[in-house]
């Protein structure tokens, strides 16, 4: 029994220009959407950062308020030691018997003395610093919350928004990629490195004014007739693009 052969269909290079201008236009209808969309979705991811940023320096600012009341705590023990051996060594001093001893005693009295002046003045110091770090914290926490409504606002504006486009959108992208399908992939990959390289994301124009349609300059008559014949991919000189001819895109040549 014979095997019957499947022959691939050969696509013209009509076809072929066809084929990319109404995936062209498909694209162009799914940038409008991302346009519609504005700078939202980049405003959103900006605001994501910075909220992320200010979160870890305000628990940044709240640690150092931590350590600081740690050491103000340790401060405030060594006062208390110190208190401590100055009441044992003035209950020491009134037994002494010679001058020598009366001298060490009143030299550690005075020395611990001397201590609880360096750690009350450390606690002032460190009370000044944690009542700056409060007003800071304060303060970034203000913005924090502002800042959290404003992601909040646009994070609603953006689901609002894409929630609208969304269905048209899909059903943009499933057309588009069913057509890129019977796009010869060597020709979809130019397509799409013009696309990419292109300002308005056009990568096939057709002749406006004896002009190319994307960058405007002018087409010889001879290289008109060639483009109008659909014998071969021709791109403009200038931008790069493919161009085709009006009646292929179905508008009217001014």
């Amino acid at each position: 029994m014979a095997k019957k052969t499947v022959v691939e269909k050969e696509f013209s290079v009509e076809d072929k220009l066809s084929a990319l201008y109404k995936l062209q236009l498909m694209l162009t209808e799914i940038d409008k959407i991302k346009t519609l969309r504005g700078e939202l979705p980049l405003e959103v991811q900006d605001l994501e950062d910075e909220i992320a940023g200010l979160d870890t320096r305000l628990q940044n600012y709240q640690a150092d308020v931590k350590e600081y009341e740690y050491a103000i705590l340790s401060q405030k023990n060594k006062i208390m030691d110190s208190k401590g051996l100055i009441e044992r060594y003035q209950g020491q001093i009134d037994n002494v018997r010679n001058n020598r001893e009366y001298d060490n005693l009143s030299k550690e009295i005075e020395f611990q003395g001397l201590e609880i002046q360096f750690s009350e003045k450390k606690i002032r110091e460190f009370n000044e610093i944690m009542a700056s770090k409060k007003v800071d914290i304060a303060h970034l926490a203000e913005n924090l919350d502002g800042r959290r409504l404003d992601l909040e606002q646009k994070s609603g504006e953006l689901d609002t928004i894409v929630a609208e486009t969304r269905h048209d959108e899909e059903k943009l992208r499933e057309k588009a990629k069913k057509l890129e399908g019977n796009i010869e992939p060597r020709l979809l990959t130019a397509f799409k490195r013009i696309r990419k390289g292109a300002r308005n994301g056009l990568a096939i124009v057709y002749i406006q004014r004896d002009a190319c349609g994307g960058c405007f300059n002018k087409i010889p008559p001879q290289k008109q007739m060639d483009i109008k014949l659909r014998k071969k991919i021709i791109v403009c000189e200038y931008c790069g693009r493919i161009m085709i001819d009006p009646e292929l895109a179905g508008a009217e040549s001014k």
